[in-house]
């Protein structure tokens, strides 16, 4: 059973996508939060397996929420947004989010979303984020010569894997590139981000695209 904490502030959007999550067997909703303090709270107190985080809440912003749940290892946290609020979801990635949705997307594909975020895998493969990421990941930070001696150092095969996650792949879907088993590609992912000090696999993606590393 996946546990879900539900974050968002409007009463009757929060309460249609309860209504959505506890459609499928497969999904408890043992939580909601009106707000991101909230969110937090429930996130520390309940240790759900996703938490779906909305990007703007009061008191504390999704993007700020996140920050805390990834850091405490408190759940993954997917995102909600909107086309409006793209200029928020590079932060939320940032923060350590495994992914994001768009509000108006449909009930199936919210339902699939938690799952693929609960199984360790980021929402990386829908076009429009992959336009995010390449609209945001803007080379030449300031970090970018200590991230690319950290890439350097990874093995060639941790090289590939991470370039396959800047191209948005699945896990499943770098196996096959890969011509290896998936719970490989799951451990290279693994020791990627440990290497890396990141969070997320939606942060090594970022990390990616920042250094010109993505498999097509």
């Amino acid at each position: 059973m996946i546990r879900v904490v539900v974050a968002e502030d409007q009463a009757a959007v929060r309460a249609a996508l309860v209504l959505i999550l506890r459609s499928d067997p497969g999904l408890e909703v043992v939580g909601e939060a009106a707000d991101g303090e909230q969110a937090v709270r429930l996130a520390l107190e309940l240790r759900p397996d996703v938490v779906l985080m909305d990007v703007q809440m009061p008191r504390m912003d999704g993007v700020a929420a996140t920050r805390q749940v990834v850091e405490a290892g408190a759940g993954q946290v997917l995102m909600l947004t909107t086309f409006d609020l793209d200029e928020y979801v590079y932060g939320a990635l940032r923060a350590g989010a495994a992914g994001f949705l768009l509000k108006d997307l449909e009930a199936d594909a919210l339902i699939e979303g938690v799952h693929t975020v609960a199984r360790g895998d980021g929402i990386l493969a829908p076009s429009v984020t992959r336009r995010l990421i390449g609209t945001f990941a803007r080379p030449g930070r300031p970090d970018q010569p200590k991230a690319r001696e950290a890439v350097e150092a990874l093995t060639p095969r941790e090289r590939e894997v991470l370039a396959c996650l800047g191209g948005g792949l699945s896990n499943g879907e770098i196996a096959e590139r890969l011509e290896m088993a998936e719970a490989t590609t799951k451990t290279h992912v693994s020791r990627i981000l440990a290497k890396l000090e990141l969070r997320s696999r939606v942060q090594a993606a970022i990390l990616a695209q920042d250094l010109g590393l993505v498999a097509r």
